[in-house]
């Protein structure tokens, strides 16, 4: 197998990457599903809500019975009984009746239609009502949310506290989702000490490992750090193949510059089915990047610069964690929003171009976005930048108060 420089466009490599199936599932309680995605529609077992039931403290009533009611000429009708939450009521409504009910509380047979308190006073057996209602007026029919036997939350579906709740709802506690991927976090380079540690003044800490790690953990996956490796051809391949026996996606954070991008090519080449996706991808910062495909597993090759390597997670391999786990096109990229440059932000032709930038609230124009220019290799630009802004590759920059999209960071 031959490797050659191969710079490829990012929606090229998602096309590659999407290729992939999601991971298997795994059935889960409904607490331990939030955040995950749904491996498969959830089919609603009953109707919601199953029986129908008053939105409102007041008089379940017959709406016919109330029409034309007013302040000045009320309609009196007599009262039949109550009607508790949580209990079946235990008679019919006939014409000319009425029941007290709370709210949540089940109508009665032959009633369609509350009336509030507000509009009612007891007088006894008999209750007055000087306002009328239409039919199904302050009150949820049976299945009015969802029939039985209907697609309750489709495979896909991220599972935050409103899904969660629907589901408790219709008596479902677990439920089936696509497994978190497991993600080999991999630091290469001889200047490199663990942060616990005093770098001399040759050396600096590992940052990458740990920003990386926490980019998997707000993507829903597992990162496993294999720690240090120098910058040594054979301890990177122990370390990669280690990587792709305990984990699904292996990141190495620094093999891509000239120089050490040779030894990662090397090792991805003496796997048995190793196939390179890209070497190089027209972003920037971020071009060295490399990605390979082993069998079912995906390396990438991150430019060791911090805020680099960081950023290319956000646009790379962000995406393919979230699509291994069943995610939906609208949930796999980056929140985005609308806001004006602060200042014009030249970009260079033929490289999808992310600016970190800062967004500031403009009560006549919405949001600004205020660009920091630093070096990809100081990390607080990322730490300081609420998001990023695209500037495509067929565009040579943005200029002072131009409408452009910006993607939130999490």
């Amino acid at each position: 197998m031959e490797f050659f420089f191969q710079v490829k466009k990012v929606d090229q490599i998602y096309q590659e990457l999407f290729l992939l199936p999601p991971l298997p599932k795994e059935e889960v309680a409904l607490l331990r599903a939030v955040g995950r995605f749904l491996a498969e529609d959830v089919i609603a077992p009953e109707d919601l809500p199953p029986f129908a039931r008053s939105t409102m403290d007041g008089y379940a009533v017959r709406a016919q019975d109330v029409f034309g009611a007013r302040e000045s000429e009320p309609v009196i009708l007599r009262l039949k009984g109550d009607i508790p939450m949580g209990v079946v009521p235990n008679f019919q409504l006939e014409t000319g009746e009425t029941a007290r009910i709370a709210t949540g509380g089940m109508l009665p047979p032959g009633a369609d239609a509350v009336v509030m308190v507000e509009y009612t006073q007891e007088i006894g057996d008999l209750v007055e009502i000087t306002r009328p209602v239409a039919p199904g007026e302050n009150l949820l029919q049976r299945g009015e949310d969802i029939r039985a036997g209907e697609i309750l939350l489709p495979k896909g579906t991220k599972l935050q506290a409103g899904q969660i709740g629907l589901l408790a709802q219709a008596g479902l506690t677990h439920v089936k989702v696509c497994s978190p991927p497991k993600v080999a976090i991999i630091s290469t380079g001889d200047e490199l000490v663990p942060p616990q540690d005093s770098p001399s003044l040759a050396q600096v800490r590992d940052t990458n490992s740990y920003s990386l790690a926490a980019g998997v953990l707000e993507a829903g996956g597992e990162p496993l750090l294999l720690g240090i490796v120098p910058d040594r051809e054979e301890d990177l391949s122990q370390a990669l193949n280690k990587g792709l026996i305990e984990a699904h996606v292996v990141l190495i954070s620094g093999g891509s510059s000239v120089g050490t991008r040779d030894f990662t090519l090397r090792c991805i080449k003496r796997l048995p089915g190793a196939r390179l996706l890209c070497h190089g991808v027209a972003l920037r910062p971020g071009k060295p990047t490399i990605v390979a495909q082993v069998g079912p597993q995906i390396v990438f090759g991150l430019p060791g610069q911090m805020a680099s390597a960081l950023l290319v997670f956000y646009v790379l391999v962000r995406p393919y964690l979230l699509h291994l786990q069943g995610a939906k096109v609208r949930d796999i990229a980056l929140p985005k929003i609308k806001a004006r440059a602060t200042r014009n932000i030249p970009s260079p032709l033929g490289r999808e171009d992310y600016v970190r930038v800062r967004l500031k609230e403009d009560k006549d124009s919405g949001f600004l976005a205020e660009p920091i220019f630093r070096p990809s290799g100081l990390i607080s630009s990322m730490a300081q930048a609420h998001g990023l802004l695209r500037i495509p590759e067929t565009s040579e920059g943005v200029y002072q108060g131009e409408e452009i999209d910006v993607f939130l960071l999490p």
